[in-house]
């Protein structure tokens, strides 16, 4: 009569008739004011009214006695309502709950008014994790369902080896498990759980993934390459990872064409030169934990470069192993193996290294970079011309004698006349300049001397013009 909403008054109705043990009334009310959720896969547990519901009947531990007829008439009632859900009896937990009619009660409710994630977590708050699976699976829950809903209860109450147990024996290939397992991967990398993610990848035999997380293990947060030293094993694992899965290709490209839709793929050619980057890495780490624990090393930089990084980290590392040895030599051939190897830019590394070695007054090493520069067989004719000029900027912290012998070091005339005029040593300049085909002296001598008018040299500047 006066306009309410009577789904309140239902509900209470309900609630009085469940605690008196009526189940077959507690029903009928209910359904005057519960309803099925619009969308079944939305991640709540349905309506404050059902919570309330499922939450009385999980309360009740001992069963109320009722009338043989109705309880048989619910069973059969429920019976009618899994099968048009399509959900077999068989799916129901063989512990038991099942023999009490409240835990039926509650899959009635669950069914008819429930979400997804409700009926999935009532499964795993009874134990029945295989139960949850399988339904997961027939309404085609998405990811979402199975992170919050199976996932997060597994690993936070240490079941996560009886869930990929029963994954496996689900599915044994673990192809229909494969979006869920994606996802829960994706969600163990937002949290920064990567020891359960590298344990979660090596039962899903994701070998190239498995290898990415070790990568992770093996470099990040590390303050020194003492440090990384303490971190080998990692590399091992990474290698042993890749080649487990080098062998699953070659023996899959064998028969008939395995499908993994899932798993990470990579072609056997890239893995290769993974596995020859974390040999080298392997190399680099022995010489620089070396360099660090003699006392030699002198550079210390975050963060920490390794070869896993992009080409300027690359860089990184093949400066540092060559300014961290005893001498430049010492660290040349695994730098140099890293330029090749990774196709850097070479002159700019040596001209990094040349800038560094000006800093640490370190001249006759510049002299020896050099040396191993020219050696190394792949240097352009004017490489080690354009090393020398590149660390000129330096060139007032240098020792004039120092500076000279850099500069004789060069191969050609025009890089040293550069070389002297950067430097300011216009006398120098001249000197070279006239030994000069007679047409290109004339020009250098020229520009000498507007240089020496425009500085105010005097001396040099007469001496040009008596010269042209």
């Amino acid at each position: 009569k006066s306009g309410l909403d009577p789904s309140g008054a239902w509900h209470a109705w309900g609630m009085a008739c469940l605690r008196a043990g009526n189940l077959s009334s507690a029903r009928e009310k209910f359904n005057r004011c519960l309803k099925p959720p619009v969308d079944l896969n939305q991640l709540t547990h349905g309506s404050r009214l059902v919570q309330d519901v499922i939450q009385y009947l999980e309360s009740t531990v001992k069963p109320v006695l009722i009338a043989d007829d109705d309880y048989f008439a619910t069973l059969r009632e429920l019976e009618a309502t899994l099968r048009t859900r399509s959900l077999s009896l068989e799916m129901m937990c063989e512990g038991k709950g099942q023999h009490n009619s409240y835990y039926q009660e509650c899959l009635f409710y669950l069914h008819s008014y429930g979400t997804n994630l409700a009926i999935i977590s009532f499964y795993m708050r009874h134990d029945c994790m295989r139960e949850a699976l399988l339904h997961l699976l027939n309404k085609e829950c998405p990811s979402e369902v199975f992170i919050e809903g199976i996932f997060v209860p597994s690993y936070e109450n240490g079941k996560l080896h009886m869930l990929e147990n029963l994954l496996e024996t689900i599915d044994p290939g673990l192809e229909s498990w494969g979006i869920y397992l994606i996802a829960a991967c994706k969600y163990l990398q937002r949290k920064n759980y990567y020891n359960i993610l590298y344990e979660l990848q090596q039962f899903m035999k994701d070998h190239v993934r498995a290898a990415m997380t070790c990568i992770r293990f093996f470099a990040h947060g590390a303050k020194s390459y003492t440090e990384l030293g303490g971190r080998q094993t990692w590399l091992v694992k990474i290698k042993d990872h890749l080649k487990v899965y080098l062998q699953e290709v070659s023996r899959s490209s064998g028969r008939k064409k395995m499908v993994f839709t899932f798993r990470k793929k990579m072609s056997a050619t890239d893995v290769s030169r993974h596995i020859n980057t974390v040999d080298l890495q392997m190399e680099v780490t022995k010489f620089l934990h070396r360099c660090e624990i003699s006392g030699s090393s002198q550079m210390t930089g975050s963060p920490l470069p390794t070869l896993f990084g992009n080409n300027n980290m690359k860089m990184d590392v093949a400066c540092k192993v060559m300014l961290e040895g005893k001498n430049i030599e010492e660290g040349f051939g695994i730098a140099f193996r890293v330029l090749q190897d990774f196709q850097l830019e070479a002159t700019e590394v040596y001209s990094k290294v040349a800038k560094q070695l000006v800093k640490q007054q370190k001249y006759s090493e510049i002299r020896q970079l050099l040396k191993c520069v020219s050696e190394s067989g792949v240097a352009a004719k004017n490489d080690g011309d354009n090393i020398i000029l590149n660390c000129l900027d330096e060139f007032k912290n240098i020792p004039a004698e120092d500076l000279d012998n850099l500069i004789q070091d060069m191969d050609s005339d025009e890089n040293k006349i550069q070389a002297y005029l950067l430097c300011n040593k216009l006398r120098s300049a001249y000197l070279v300049s006239v030994r000069q085909e007679k047409t290109r002296a004339v020009q250098l001598v020229q520009h000498v001397r507007q240089l020496a008018e425009d500085s105010r040299e005097d001396v040099v500047q007469a001496i040009c013009t008596q010269w042209l």
